[in-house]
């Protein structure tokens, strides 16, 4: 196990609209604002996006299984945000929901608003985190520059 201690920054409150793109608009966000690292709450409703469920099978690395959503779907979610080589990386899971249809996994490529998202982003200041790829996982996984505590494991 790896940890990394830090502490609160700014908390924001972010309402993104109809028709905005949730992931880029966070992602503008988070640059405008140079935030690094950050934990992100939000709910609200998505439609045309896709959303990982998993992978196909057991193995590594993983193939990933994906879901496409369109039309408008309920979510509540939470992200972490952690920098990387190419900028702030999102790491973003949540459940959607539509009738009796469900939903649940890693959102990613694009997010499109349906009325409206609203999200609470708290920075988290003074980690040693960052996002890196690793290769055999095939993934970009949190890397934390801290100790490792031997005494969990």
């Amino acid at each position: 196990m790896q940890y990394s201690e830090g502490s609160l920054g700014r908390v924001f409150v972010l309402r993104i609209d109809h028709g905005e793109d949730m992931i880029e608009s966070l992602q503008m966000f988070l640059k405008q604002k140079n935030i690094e690292s950050c934990a992100a709450l939000f709910l609200g409703a998505l439609r045309d996006g896709r959303a990982v469920t998993g992978p196909k099978l057991p193995v590594v690395p993983p193939t990933p299984n994906f879901e496409a959503y369109d039309s408008a779907w309920e979510v509540f979610g939470m992200a972490t945000i952690y920098p990387s080589v190419e900028g702030p990386k999102l790491h973003i899971h949540s459940a959607m929901g539509r009738g009796r249809q469900s939903i649940m996994g890693c959102i990613r490529d694009k997010a499109s608003v349906y009325l409206i998202v609203e999200a609470v982003l708290f920075e988290i200041c003074g980690l040693g985190a960052e996002r890196v790829w690793d290769e055999k996982m095939q993934l970009y996984l949190l890397s934390l520059k801290s100790s490792i505590d031997t005494r969990l494991i």
